[in-house]
């Protein structure tokens, strides 16, 4: 994954300005130990004192990246970069700020400044193969990755994204040896642990995956990705729906990448449910009470602001509510778990929106109460789920718990769902909605009133 900040350890301190070395140094260990107030006092007291300071400037604004403030981290960084322009870290950092805001062909520009400077910066050539994938240079980024791994066997971060590049092209053979190979190196890898598990799955060698997500739980008793993928994997045990503990984990660790890892699978189902609403919702007037059912990182908020006079984001993961945040348009984020928080707001939304969550719920009785008892009359609900497949569908399962960890839920089952909830049912239309080892994944795009 991109690095979404640097070893504040990594400079010494400047020969400019002697005198305030160790004051920098004392911020830069407070930011190493993770005492971000006292390190952003620190380097704000270096600046007071000196202002075009440039490693100040570069490591304030790297905290603030840190803490979801990209705008301001963008400039700290930029001022950085003008009175110091010859520092690959700095173009390198740059170029993650403008990843995270979205300023793709600034990014690129950064990572390729940095190397240019400094070739042998392996993070901003892994930053740019990331990059590369994400706008669907899928051969430029197995390319420039292929070279980090060459030049940096022990890089974990580039293995792990070569992988899942490699998983996300349905090249598993081929991302189960780079996974091997990378945890030779770094054997506590979750990311690289959950790839070789899910890869191992879907290539049918069920007893190799089983074996992955036990020595996993061996090392790291009650990890809830390795419970919750063993788990779908023997078939034993399987929850109602994924456990908050695995959903908070999956997602504060992908938030820094995710919206590039979505990119790199034709991720659609924002689109779908805005397209559904369009057919469903009428004339967008800016005049409802819209709730955005985990939101993610808040890609869904362009999309339905037509519609909101006022959007809330409801998400377990502070890692993607960070991101939201840092996106904008919502005009609350609440950190919580959505069908709680639906009960504690009963006739508060006209329009419900939930893209790619409910795929975590197997059993969807309770949401789809607590949506109806939380939607105003005539309000509408749209949500995907993934289809369930058709030997599933035939033996009449309502819902299976899948090998890459979400569930897949039958037409009927869930129509059935929204009927006994009081809802109206007024669309379930198939339709494919991102891709999962090259393969397809189809789903239902559902929409029902109260």
């Amino acid at each position: 994954m991109p690095n979404d900040h640097a070893s504040v350890a990594e400079r010494p301190a400047p020969a400019a300005a002697p005198e305030l070395a160790p004051r920098l140094q004392q911020a830069m260990q407070w930011h190493a130990d993770g005492r971000l107030d006292e390190a952003e006092a620190g380097y704000r007291s270096v600046l007071a004192e000196v202002p075009a300071h440039p490693d100040a400037l570069h490591l304030l604004g790297v905290l603030k990246a840190q803490r979801g403030h990209h705008a301001e981290a963008a400039r700290l960084i930029a001022a950085a970069i003008a009175a110091r322009p010859h520092e690959a870290m700095f173009h390198n950092n740059y170029g993650n700020v403008c990843t995270e805001c979205g300023r793709l062909d600034e990014a690129e520009a950064s990572y390729l400044r940095a190397l240019e400077l400094d070739g042998t910066r392996v993070d901003a050539l892994n930053n740019l193969g990331v990059l590369l994938g994400a706008r669907g240079d899928a051969a430029g980024a197995e390319k420039v990755l292929r070279r980090v791994v060459e030049l940096a066997p022990d890089f974990t971060d580039a293995r792990q994204n070569l992988a899942s590049h490699l998983f996300r092209s349905g090249r598993l053979p081929e991302a189960v040896q780079q996974c091997v190979e990378g945890l030779l190196v770094a054997p506590r890898s979750a990311a690289l642990r959950r790839v070789l598990g899910v890869a191992y799955s879907m290539m049918g060698m069920k007893d190799e995956a089983i074996a992955v997500w036990r020595a996993w739980l061996q090392a790291e008793p009650g990890n809830a990705l390795a419970e919750h993928h063993l788990r779908a994997c023997t078939g034993e045990d399987v929850p109602a729906r994924a456990a908050d503990a695995y959903v908070q984990r999956v997602f504060d660790a992908f938030a820094v990448s995710f919206d590039a890892k979505l990119a790199s699978l034709a991720y659609r189902a924002p689109e779908l449910v805005a397209q559904a609403l369009a057919r469903h919702a009428g004339e967008p007037r800016r005049d409802r009470a819209v709730l955005d059912a985990g939101c993610g990182t808040g890609l869904c908020a362009p999309l339905l602001a037509p519609w909101s006079a006022r959007l809330v984001g409801v998400d377990l993961s502070a890692g993607m509510l960070a991101k939201a945040r840092a996106r904008g348009g919502y005009g609350e984020l609440v950190q919580a778990e959505l069908v709680a928080f639906l009960r504690e707001r009963g006739r508060a939304w006209d329009l419900i929106v939930s893209a790619d969550t409910l795929c975590y719920f197997g059993v969807l009785e309770d949401f789809a109460a607590a949506a109806a008892a939380a939607l105003r009359p005539r309000g509408l609900l749209v949500f995907t789920v993934e289809a369930l497949d058709a030997a599933s569908e035939d033996a009449g399962t309502d819902h299976r718990l899948l090998e890459h960890g979400r569930y897949s839920h039958r037409r009927g089952y869930v129509e059935r769902v929204l009927r006994e909830a009081g809802l109206r049912v007024l669309e379930i239309a198939a339709a494919v909605l991102r891709s999962e080892g090259g393969d397809p994944v189809h789903g239902w795009v559902v929409v029902a009133s109260a």
